[in-house]
């Protein structure tokens, strides 16, 4: 993940929700008041998110200090303390909300990149996912299904060659579209072809597309027409595919299943920060209990 990416992304998100200032926080608290929170999932899954908390709540308050007892990729119970963070008051509570969200959708991506994976054990399937992220998190959601165990397509329109049945309607055919990318690309970008019925698979291999992508076919049309495909030419399926049908996709012998339902429609994973009653004396930074919670 890039650090650099992340902190200037941080930073418009809290411009976002802090605006001129936090005048809950401001209002009971003063600037050099100090205390601690506890970070704990609420419910079972896989953790995601480890920069996000650490380069976040240093960005609200330079001198918090955050100690990680989780790693990216783990997997969690309910209940379990994933991070414990110390600095001001007012850095605790301006930090907490953003961070959550970011990491509960994360956390909740690499879940279900988990779980999905975990339908694939026993074939040469893997999953991946697709450009249906929401705008913005990108990076932190494709780096989240990393964290699952699943693996990425391409990044956006800047890193690979698709042709869908759009720039394939346009080019007036596979064969086309396929001869003007390959031209006017270099030799080390592959192009990927959409194909949807048997003709169009034909088409695509005797233009040299280097991935097929069989596009809302049933597993049964697949595991039908993949002995057509050259070993040296990578398939894909794409559309209508879920947790529930996923293992029948799996067993059809492609070789990686794309995923819009890992980012397009996932649920966040249970996060919540709970602050502590005991927090840091201003005169010699040791903790105290003064009881105020």
């Amino acid at each position: 993940m890039n650090g650099i990416k992340l902190e200037s992304m941080l930073k418009e998100f809290f411009m976002e929700d802090i605006g001129d200032g936090d005048v809950s926080s401001e209002a009971v608290f003063s600037s050099d008041e100090l205390g601690s929170m506890t970070l704990i999932v609420k419910e079972s899954g896989v953790f995601c998110g480890r920069e996000v908390i650490e380069v976040g709540f240093a960005i609200i308050d330079p001198k918090s200090t955050v100690h990680m007892k989780v790693a990216d990729g783990e997997k969690v119970e309910r209940g379990k303390v994933i991070a414990e963070v110390s600095g001001t008051m007012r850095g605790l509570l301006q930090g907490e909300r953003v961070i959550l969200n970011i990491i509960q959708r994360m956390s909740g991506i690499a879940t279900a990149a988990a779980e999905a994976q975990a339908k694939t054990v026993g074939t040469k399937a893997k999953i991946c996912d697709t450009r249906k992220t929401t705008p913005g998190l990108r990076m932190l959601e494709k780096y989240a299904v990393r964290m699952g165990g699943g693996y990425n397509h391409r990044r956006g329109l800047y890193d690979a060659i698709m042709l869908k049945d759009n720039h394939i309607a346009f080019a007036g055919g596979i064969k086309q579209a396929v001869d003007q990318a390959k031209a006017r690309s270099g030799h080390t970008v592959k192009v990927e072809v959409e194909i949807e019925t048997k003709e169009q698979l034909i088409e695509a291999i005797e233009a040299g597309a280097d991935i097929i992508m069989f596009d809302n076919r049933t597993p049964a049309e697949i595991k039908e027409w993949i002995h057509l495909v050259p070993a040296h030419i990578a398939t894909e399926a794409s559309g209508g595919i879920h947790l529930d049908n996923l293992e029948e996709y799996a067993k059809s012998g492609v070789e990686w299943i794309s995923l819009g339902a890992l980012t397009h429609s996932v649920r966040s994973l249970d996060i919540s920060a709970k602050a502590s009653s005991d927090f840091f004396s201003k005169e010699d930074s040791t903790y105290v209990n003064l009881g105020r919670a």
